[in-house]
């Protein structure tokens, strides 16, 4: 009998009430209803072409990201979750999360979405302050926030989930310690904190020199006020950005961070599924028409090398507290171990790498700020290194 493998999906919603500054995912601000229902028909369709592909995998993880997906309205929301709970093999007890903006996640459609299946919620709660969520763009206030989060956990969500900002327009370290321990007070399980980087394409990289954005030093400070405040609250920092209450790990997010495999549905949804890697297009409209006409929804389809692999497994997993480890990278990629164990001895004696009692290499908190320097070190030894000869 073979064996089944792990599988993750991901359901790319493309709507919102109204775009964020900084925002540069692929979504559509404002009510469209014609739009939400072709929308709703093709990715119905797409999961059940997909599906049939997938027959020796077990779904344990799905993921509705967006866009913000309870603007799309908790009765699509059910149909595709039953959609896919019909044609792909489910796990027992799968990890299934949605995104959600304070300012839609109302009690009638969170109680909805729980009998239907989510147990777990991510809300977009940013900051404490009103002045600054206007200034962001954001369509809600703390006050919703607050309120969101405990009519999630009224509702019956056991694994509730905050995203955070810092970094923001004039924003002090003080002010952004005081937001962490404002939000502490909600009691969530798991809190997401992100830098504000403006991201070419967005309203806010129009006006990046006059928003009195932090400077690297600056947002180094909050990065660190974060993971010593979490830290004391019980928190593990098991990502770059993301810290959990024991057991409360986005299992999800994890698949990508540790090379698994996800089918993702939607326009500009990535997958990684079978040893190819493709994206679909970021429009709407080609998407649509694509499924429902049986013509090409990919806007990129390609096949990874080894090589290729083996630099992905050093930039992903030294995102996570689980990090890289000898064994694990040599069976994996055969390449030798070595020219990359140097640099992370001098990353050690630098306080920004340390070694497990279990041989696992990782990255410390400040290891973690700087890792796209240190990541970049480990790439260059790794291209210049020689693969092992296979054993006969």
């Amino acid at each position: 009998m073979r064996e089944m493998k792990s599988l993750g999906i991901y359901v790319h919603i493309p709507f919102c009430r109204s775009k964020c500054q900084y925002c540069d995912f692929y979504s559509l601000g404002g009510r469209r209803k014609e739009d939400m229902a072709r929308y709703l028909t093709a990715v119905l369709q797409h999961i059940r072409e997909t599906a049939a592909r997938a027959p020796h995998y077990t779904v344990d993880t799905i993921y509705f990201g967006g866009g913000t997906p309870t603007f799309f309205g908790a009765e699509g929301l059910d149909q595709i979750l039953n959609e896919i709970a019909k044609r792909f093999n489910i796990a027992k007890a799968p990890e299934i999360s949605l995104e959600a903006n304070p300012d839609t996640a109302k009690p009638q459609a969170l109680r909805m979405l729980q009998r239907a299946g989510f147990n777990r919620i991510s809300i977009g709660v940013q900051t404490d302050d009103d002045e600054l969520l206007k200034k962001l763009g954001r369509p809600h206030s703390y006050e919703q926030a607050r309120v969101a989060v405990a009519e999630a956990r009224r509702q019956g969500f056991e694994n509730v989930s905050v995203d955070l900002m810092y970094g923001l327009p004039g924003q002090t370290v003080e002010a952004w310690k005081k937001t962490l321990q404002t939000v502490l007070q909600l009691q969530p399980d798991h809190i997401s904190c992100y830098a504000l980087k403006p991201e070419e394409g967005t309203p806010l990289w129009e006006y990046r020199e006059f928003a009195n954005l932090a400077d690297d030093d600056t947002q180094a400070d909050m990065y660190l006020a974060a993971v010593e405040a979490l830290s004391k609250a019980g928190f593990e920092q098991y990502e770059i950005s993301n810290f959990a209450l024991p057991g409360r790990a986005c299992a999800h997010n994890l698949k990508y961070w540790t090379g698994g495999e996800y089918i993702g549905f939607g326009p500009a949804a990535a997958s990684d599924f079978a040893g190819k890697r493709f994206t679909a297009k970021r429009d709407l409209d080609g998407y649509i028409e694509g499924v429902l006409k049986q013509g090409e929804i990919l806007a990129e389809c390609e096949t990874i090398p080894l090589r290729e692999r083996a630099g992905e497994y050093l930039m992903l997993r030294l995102r996570t507290a689980q990090g890289i480890e000898e064994t694990e990278y040599v069976k994996q990629f055969l390449l030798p171990f070595s020219p990359l164990e140097k640099i992370l001895h001098r990353c050690e004696k630098a306080k920004l790498a340390e070694k497990t009692a279990d041989g696992r290499w990782r990255l410390t908190p400040q290891g973690f700020f700087v890792s796209n320097a240190v990541i970049l070190d480990l790439l260059e030894a790794q291209q210049r290194s020689t693969p092992l000869a296979k054993k006969r």
